[in-house]
């Protein structure tokens, strides 16, 4: 873990700690949920994120600006979380924040983040059949995220955490060639040896 994530994690446990005193589960989950707005909002709007990074703002200008866009958005705890990140220079570390919050989450009650990418939309029973499946085996409820890439010819790719378990037809096609390849040169230098050791037998 480098620096920059310890940061993150040594601040998301103290925001779930604040959350788990301040309503267990249910505000765990809606301060989640914040969390990740935010973030949304800062991935979609440019200006935004660099306002919220930037080391030149005035930090004071920048508390009243925060507290004018988020009042009545998110809840107080979120809200004052946010000002002491203002306060202390950390709001470029939002993402990371919310990333190691989620990590807790995810621990504390058994869920695991997987990432669906498929040819085109699912369906709720394709869906579900995926959850099912990914539960039976890893023995956690998984949160499903479905994502498209019209690129792929068909199958699906599955990213749990950083591992990529890549089952797309062109994957599949790009072993089978290799595959081929591979034993096809055996199987001429096999035949080689043959011809040698009867060229010397002879």
């Amino acid at each position: 873990m480098n620096h920059t994530d310890a940061l993150a994690m040594i601040y998301a446990r103290s925001l779930y700690e604040l959350a788990e005193a301040a309503g267990g589960q249910e505000k765990i989950t809606e301060i989640e949920d914040e969390l990740e707005q935010i973030c949304e909002l800062a991935r979609a709007d440019s200006a935004l994120r660099e306002f919220l990074a930037s080391p030149i703002i005035d930090v004071s200008r920048r508390a009243e600006a925060l507290r004018r866009i988020f009042h009545d958005r998110i809840t107080d705890l979120t809200l004052r979380f946010v000002l002491v990140l203002n306060d202390k220079g950390r709001l470029g570390h939002l993402e990371a924040i919310n990333a190691a919050y989620d990590q807790l989450v995810q621990e504390a009650y058994g869920r695991i983040e997987v990432d669906v990418i498929t040819p085109g939309p699912l369906g709720d029973e394709q869906v579900d059949a995926i959850k099912r499946r990914i539960q039976q085996t890893l023995g956690r409820e998984p949160v499903i995220h479905s994502y498209t890439e019209p690129a792929m010819l068909g199958g699906l790719k599955l990213r749990i955490g950083d591992r990529l378990i890549d089952g797309s037809i062109a994957t599949r096609l790009r072993r089978l060639r290799q595959d081929l390849l591979t034993r096809g040169a055996g199987d001429i230098r096999a035949a080689s040896g043959r011809i040698i050791r009867e060229g010397d037998d002879s």
